[in-house]
């Protein structure tokens, strides 16, 4: 009995790791952390625009482009050269007027890899499809 009572105190005091959608006032995110890495991404249906931030434990390198690596279903890798990284270096983000590559290859892959450079950053992604699809559907007007 104490054994479980144990078990279920250092399941509740744990860190979350489940990925998370919500609203914070009209924009829509999705969030996501684990071992250090902290994933958001944000939607403003009023512009449209998506970004998506992804933080570290360290500083991101300077690199020509950044790339997500969807491994695991519906495998595929999307890259930019429009990124950017915040002053102390550890996040990187990523604004677009649409992700819908980036929302597949959440919902539809087990595991994401996030690269600029020499770095790599590699998070679950069991459990992000029914997030990702509440993310989508956040901010869209029901059709009268």
């Amino acid at each position: 009995m104490r054994l479980a009572l144990a078990t279920l105190a250092l399941l509740l005091t744990g860190p979350a790791h489940a990925w998370q959608a919500g609203q914070e006032g009209a924009i829509c995110t999705l969030s996501h952390s684990e071992a250090g890495v902290d994933v958001r991404l944000t939607h403003d249906p009023a512009v449209p625009l998506y970004t998506i931030t992804v933080t570290g434990p360290a500083a991101w390198p300077e690199a020509p482009s950044f790339s997500i690596a969807f491994l695991g279903g519906e495998e595929i890798i999307i890259s930019t050269d429009r990124h950017e990284l915040s002053g102390d270096g550890r996040a990187l983000g990523v604004a677009d007027r649409g992700f819908g590559n980036v929302l597949a290859g959440l919902s539809r892959n087990t595991r994401a890899e996030f690269i600029a450079g020499p770095a790599t950053l590699s998070v679950s992604l069991d459990g992000a499809a029914p997030e990702v699809a509440a993310f989508e559907a956040c901010g869209v007007a029901p059709v009268a």
